[in-house]
């Protein structure tokens, strides 16, 4: 089932249910998906990558948001922010431990052949495709960064 598919019988469950908050994260992602649609030339279903990245980019703009109403001592529209972003990380691949993604990561560079950091463009493009959706690219690129140097 596609995520729109999904996304469409999660509203009307919402609906019916008078989860608010959920719907409006629904709605949200409902937009997101429709926006891409038709930037994309009215496809009739977007690839699985394609929902994805638009699912990742939904999750992080509410987790900086509620990071900025901490900042600015806003718990209360921070919260409503870590609510939404939990709903959508329901959507999302399960992330996979540090030491798994180490793992990966290692296997990468010896693909590429990386030793220096002058090698971190070719590992980053390949472990981000590997690993999309499973680990975050701050993540990915920390871990690369201090692999390639040590």
């Amino acid at each position: 089932m596609s995520l729109e598919l999904q996304i469409n019988k999660k509203i009307k469950d919402a609906m019916r249910s008078r989860n608010q908050i959920e719907l409006d994260t629904l709605r949200s992602i409902k937009a997101a998906i429709l926006l891409e649609k038709t930037q994309k030339g009215a496809l009739e279903i977007l690839e699985k990558s394609t929902e994805l990245k638009i699912l990742q980019k939904l999750h992080k703009q509410r987790k900086e948001s509620a990071d900025v109403f901490n900042q600015q001592n806003r718990p209360d529209l921070a919260e409503q922010e870590l609510l939404q972003a939990a709903i959508i990380e329901q959507y999302l691949p399960e992330k996979i431990s540090e030491e798994e993604l180490i793992a990966i990561i290692k296997d990468v560079i010896n693909q590429v052949g990386g030793k220096s950091m002058s090698d971190m463009g070719k590992v980053m493009g390949l472990a981000t495709s590997k690993l999309a959706g499973k680990a975050d690219g701050k993540v990915i690129s920390n871990i690369v960064r201090s692999l390639l140097i040590s």
